[in-house]
């Protein structure tokens, strides 16, 4: 059901990375709470041992280990192919990126001498490893000149230099990378020509299918071993990691004896099959019926056959749409993951250039407002990750050979670099890290570091009872008020907790699917658009008693589909600034000042009635008697509430539900206690409306999620050329007082468009051991862009 790869796309886009800004996009989450709780779920069974091991080293000193608390970890502490946020975390704590920012998320261009930046009237220096200067030249071209700090090492006591950046990006930018990063995709000058001409064996082999007679490329035996016994046997393992991720959710079936079978479970939540009440289940696309509760159990490669017949064949999608934890890929040997040269490329990319020793200028196309984020890589050592043997800048050899990254996946489980600590080991779900001495901008003032898996239900308790140190519970009102309970002031923070509350790098929203809510079947109509506007102006009017109710201060509504931490968010006091869908079909304001809640309310709902008579329903006496061609008298919404309402938007639903019931329309809401559905049902294009959350990085781009052809766009149907054309006009400016003009034009585009409907802005909590850690040396001025992460560095023990 596609679930934990959704789950760890959205983690990763928001990882705190250490002084520089995270590159990617905007991506999904289900929300706060549903995103919370699919990790805070995991891994609680080993919780009492890991305590007890935990309090005996966490005694009091200067020598006490900091604890964090942390998601579950998936081992792949890599810069290059970290797949969630605690594991990337692990790697930003032993790395070093070129750029780093200030607390208002902007860049910090001149790293070595540093810039003093003024933020809530208090003035802070930032500094990083690197300057860089960016020219746009007369062709069209534009330079990122980047000048590295000199006697810069890594942990190990090696010189950071410009050969080391070099590797870095021909890491990212080679033909078999297959990480999360999208340096590969900038329009740096000779790139194109570099990747072309290549192919994994994996890719090859697949394309060519087990009936392939042409062995240009691979041999006939490289093929019948990976159909008869390689992809087989990595497509059970696939299939079992599905059933594990169910068994450690705790995802059950409807009868007893298939929630006991983990296969038949798997299948059965997963939607590959059909669990039946006389304890059998029917497979979805063979039609295979399994006696399970007579002993007859599908096993690993029943369930890797039955998604191959699914999906005919194509393994590529079944891997990256199904996965849990690992694509298919990660279970066969890295052999298939090298790239074979299939036709003409060049050996270097003309683009990036070693100026000098401590220098290195990358040359773009064209103008990428985007690029400079991407840019902006954490630098990793070629000595650890590659073959200096293999490095030869004059002779375009980059420390390793072109299309096998064999050296660098061998390390993803022990990480290294010029950060501010060490990995030493991860053990009993623990990482521990020791101060790296050699980082640059000083020996970190506690020399242990550990961080620590614990359940989000943990995340208060833990730091009060002494197993962890920091942790980040969620931010609701009723969380806030425990927190405050444990400090003697009544406050939340004092003498046993002190909490920090910075602004998510995100949104809450409710979606519309404008194909499926629309009128006549064409989306963009004014009649389609007036359908959702109707249903979308009763939901809005019920956001802020409901979002108070259950974030109090935490949170605040919002009236544009874009986080208030970005600086191309509309601001209250701009003139064209408007409350979201608070004008009727006319375009006359509904509400007026000193109007009550529940004027307000019924406001809401009359002009909902002129929507739906301008969309073309039949309204009768007050009432909804009849929907035009193509439309319905009620739609479903999905909402992740764990099939108990404990979702930030369930209340806002529950209101605007029986609201709109008084007229004769239906707004039937889906409570699931398993968020993969919701997944499934928006990449199937099947959903209606539904409740999530966007998470952000730096940069505002919206090609993500508002293109046709970004990746998210899909959710919501609009494939618009006129909001494709604005989307990529804000990308080819670096003025940013242009692109936040761009950028509110697409903003009032999605609102007119009424596919989605936005809802709040909440924040995050971090709370801090009083008792354990000296606070004064806490970061101060936290926000969602710098953090304690960011001066690590500096925190001592008492």
């Amino acid at each position: 059901m596609k679930n934990r790869n959704k789950v760890l796309s959205v983690l990763l886009a928001t990882s705190l990375v250490l002084g520089t800004a995270a590159c990617g996009t905007q991506q999904p989450a289900s929300d706060n709470t549903g995103a919370d709780t699919q990790q805070a779920t995991e891994n609680t069974g080993d919780q009492a041992t890991e305590a007890a091991s935990t309090e005996e080293v966490a005694t009091s000193g200067s020598d006490a280990p900091l604890v964090i608390a942390s998601d579950d970890f998936s081992e792949k502490f890599s810069e290059f192919f970290a797949a969630s946020v605690p594991d990337q975390r692990v790697a930003d704590f032993t790395s070093v990126a070129l750029l780093t920012n200030d607390r208002a998320g902007e860049l910090i261009y001149n790293g070595i001498e540093g810039e003093t930046k003024t933020y809530n009237g208090t003035d802070y220096n930032y500094q990083g490893i690197a300057d860089c200067v960016v020219t746009e030249n007369a062709d069209g071209t534009v330079d990122y000149e980047f000048k590295l700090r000199q006697g810069v090492k890594f942990a190990d006591g090696e010189e950071l230099t410009a050969d080391d950046v070099i590797f870095s990006y021909y890491v990212y930018i080679d033909p078999s990378y297959d990480g999360s990063a999208s340096t590969y995709a900038l329009p740096i000058k000779g790139l194109a020509e570099y990747r072309s001409g290549s192919d994994t064996l994996f890719n090859l082999l697949v394309k060519g299918g087990a009936d392939n007679t042409d062995f240009t490329f691979v041999t006939e035996d490289q093929q019948k071993k990976f159909f008869e016994t390689d992809l087989p046997e990595a497509g059970a393992k696939f299939a079992q990691s599905i059933a594990d991720y169910c068994t450690a959710k705790g995802y059950a079936a409807a009868t007893e004896a298939v929630a006991k079978a983990d296969i038949a479970n798997a299948m059965a939540n997963w939607g590959f099959a059909k669990d039946n009440e006389d304890g059998t289940i029917t497979t979805a696309a063979t039609g295979t019926t399994f006696d399970v509760a007579g002993g007859q159990a599908p096993t690993a490669e029943d369930f890797w056959n039955e998604m191959m017949t699914s999906y005919e064949g194509d393994v590529v999608t079944l891997s990256s749409t199904e996965k849990a934890d690992n694509e298919v890929l990660d279970f066969l040997s890295d052999d298939y993951k090298v790239a074979i040269a299939t036709g003409d490329s060049v050996d270097h990319v003309e683009g990036i250039q070693k100026v000098d020793d401590y220098t290195v200028k990358v040359t773009l196309t064209e103008v990428d407002a985007t690029a400079i984020y991407q840019l902006a890589i954490m630098v990793s050592p070629m000595h650890y990750y590659g073959d200096p043997s293999k490095y030869d800048y004059d002779n375009n050899k980059f420390g390793f050979e072109k299309g096998d990254l064999s050296s660098v996946r061998a390390k993803t489980t022990t990480p290294m670099g010029a950060g501010p600590y060490k990995f030493e080991k991860f053990e009993n779900k623990i990482v521990y890290m020791t101060a790296n001495e050699n980082y640059w901008e000083g020996v970190p003032v506690t020399k242990n570091l550990q961080f620590k898996v614990t359940s989000n239900a943990d995340k208060e308790s833990g730091v009060v009872q002494g197993t962890v140190d920091i942790s980040d519970p969620s931010a609701s009102k009723s969380a806030l008020e425990q927190i405050a309970g444990e400090n003697s002031n009544g406050e939340i923070s004092g003498d046993k907790l002190t909490t920090v509350l910075t602004d998510y790098r995100g949104y809450g929203y409710i979606g519309m699917n404008s194909e499926n809510v629309c009128v006549g079947g064409d989306n963009g109509s004014e009649a389609s658009k007036n359908l959702r506007k109707a249903i979308a102006t009763v939901i809005s009017v019920y956001r802020d008693v409901t979002i108070d109710s259950y974030y109090g201060e935490a949170a605040s509504v919002i009236n544009y589909p874009i986080s208030n931490t970005s600086w191309a968010a509309p601001q209250a006091s701009d003139p064209d600034y408007k409350v979201a869908f608070s004008v009727d079909v006319d375009g006359n304001d509904i509400y007026t000042a000193g109007m009550s809640e529940d004027e307000k309310y019924a406001a809401a709902l009359q002009a909902a009635l002129g929507y739906f008579e301008a969309a073309g329903y039949t309204v009768t006496d007050g009432k909804l008697t009849a929907a035009p061609e193509g439309a319905k008298m009620g739609y479903e919404v999905m909402i992740g509430g764990g099939g108990s309402g404990d979702h930030p938007s369930f209340g806002i639903l529950t209101a605007a539900s029986e609201s709109l019931k008084t007229i004769g329309f239906d707004l039937q809401i889906n409570d699931l206690s398993d968020t993969s559905i919701l997944w499934n049902a928006l990449e199937a294009g099947t959903a209606e409306l539904w409740c999530a959350a966007w998470q952000t990085t730096l940069d505002p781009d919206m090609f993500q999620i508002y293109h046709s052809e970004g990746g998210s766009a899909g959710h919501y149907r609009i494939y618009s050329d006129e909001l494709d054309k604005l989307v990529l006009e804000a990308r080819t400016v670096t003025d940013q007082a242009v692109r936040k003009a761009l950028y509110k034009e697409a903003l009032d585009y999605v609102v007119d468009f009424a596919c989605e409907i936005p809802v709040y802005q909440r924040q995050d909590c971090n709370i801090f051991s009083t008792e354990r850690i000296n606070v004064d040396t806490i970061t101060p001025d936290q926000t969602t862009y710098y953090t304690y992460l960011n001066e690590i560095h500096k925190i001592a023990m008492n």
